[in-house]
């Protein structure tokens, strides 16, 4: 089972669509997300500051304002605990709160220890978190962009093959964003590492 959570923030289309296989989580006012995308979510949680309570949904968790997570780590959690192994994060970065993009790219590390892939959409990047592994990209974009970041303090063993600019166990700082500006050149990408944790960012073709 895959799992689609709908945020408050800023929403550019689908990558993926869910099915209705699929678990759909609308985080607050994810749920006018969801409205606008034309999808049903399965529930709705939140402490709804960013809209007000649906009063024609059935399957609503209404939380504390005051709490411990975000209403997207509640959305995460209840994803989670579904069983999904694959994790969509619509809508939780952009719009007026920085914090809450920042938070995202935290989420996604979460995720990753969880034992599943989040991957969250923005205006036309797709950003994953990996950690002591390596993953294959495909190029989506003559030349497009490629980002990586260490989040979790120093990333050791790094190893960037088929793009622009490689590196071969090389070591990457959270304080150096040396992996930024990277590009793809019409083949797959590999990055791997070693120790420590990476955020990538690619390009979509829907900005082109």
């Amino acid at each position: 089972m895959r799992g689609f959570i709908f945020g408050a923030g800023s929403f550019y289309g689908l990558e993926e669509r869910p099915t209705q296989d699929d678990y759909i989580v609308a985080a607050d006012g994810g749920y006018e997300t969801c409205l606008l995308a034309g999808i049903t979510p399965s529930v709705v949680v939140g402490d709804f500051d960013s809209m007000a309570k649906p009063t024609d949904f059935p399957n609503i968790i209404q939380v504390p304002v005051e709490k411990d997570d975000t209403d997207s780590m509640l959305a995460i959690k209840l994803a989670l605990d579904k069983g999904c192994k694959e994790i969509y994060l619509y809508g939780v970065t952009g719009g007026d709160r920085l914090d809450h993009t920042i938070a995202a790219f935290q989420n996604l590390l979460y995720i990753r220890r969880c034992g599943a892939k989040g991957c969250v959409y923005d205006k036309g990047f797709c950003f994953t978190a990996i950690e002591a592994e390596t993953v294959v990209l495909e190029s989506h974009v003559e030349w497009g962009l490629l980002s990586i970041f260490a989040i979790n303090g120093q990333a050791d063993g790094v190893t960037i093959a088929g793009a622009q600019y490689t590196l071969d166990n090389g070591t990457l700082h959270p304080h150096i964003p040396m992996g930024v500006s990277n590009h793809f050149q019409g083949k797959p990408v590999t990055i791997g590492v070693k120790s420590g944790a990476l955020l990538v960012g690619w390009e979509l073709a829907t900005t082109k």
